[in-house]
């Protein structure tokens, strides 16, 4: 099994998690300024993957740029993964490919903890990759425990134009069911980037 097999029911009875829906754990924040580079590349990638629908599109057009934002603005001190296997506890089902994951060790050879987790929404649909994000997030949670005392793992689903942010604190999984907009970018990136801050606090 693997972690696109998870439905959102069968992530949460199969790892026994207390799910709270609706609750925003983000606090308000202040947009981040997205670079003239990102505006630029956006400005001209948005209408094409918005219009064709396509999901590599959405992936290379929108998520992969704004991770890299992300990693500008903490001056290259984090990593990114797309497409990499991240191969947790094959006995939970907690192994395959991850759509992203964003690690707070510089080093980009391979993952370290602690990990946030974004998953690629199938066809534009932020609801079915609910269960994908929260096994991954099981996943990252097992990984970051066994390398650090870890409080909470962050996630997202997004289908780059839309994103659905999750938190996984012990068995408690935390839904925020407001679907941000993209653009504005800057909410976006602000959103992220608390993410990552809250993983460096870690330390």
């Amino acid at each position: 099994m693997s972690y696109s097999q998870f439905t959102l029911q069968k992530a949460v009875k199969d790892f026994k998690l207390t799910v709270h829906e609706g609750v925003r754990f983000l606090p308000d924040l202040s947009p981040a300024e997205p670079s003239e580079l990102l505006k630029d590349f956006l400005a001209q990638s948005l209408p094409v993957a918005v219009a064709t629908g396509s999901e590599k599109a959405r992936s290379e057009g929108i998520i992969y740029p704004i991770l890299l934002e992300v990693k500008r603005l903490f001056h290259q001190k984090i990593s990114f993964f797309s497409g990499e296997e991240f191969n947790v506890d094959d006995a939970l089902g907690l192994n395959g490919i991850c759509d992203f994951l964003v690690s707070r060790s510089p080093e980009q050879l391979f993952i370290q903890a602690p990990a946030v987790v974004i998953i690629e929404a199938k066809k534009g649909d932020l609801k079915p990759g609910l269960g994908q994000c929260v096994a991954t997030m099981v996943a990252a949670q097992k990984f970051n425990q066994e390398q650090q005392e870890a409080d909470a793992v962050y996630g997202c689903v997004t289908s780059g134009t839309q994103w659905r942010f999750l938190m996984l604190k012990d068995d408690v999984l935390t839904i925020d069911l407001n679907d941000y907009p993209l653009p504005p970018t800057g909410q976006i990136l602000a959103s992220l980037c608390w993410m990552t801050d809250e993983m460096f606090a870690l330390q």
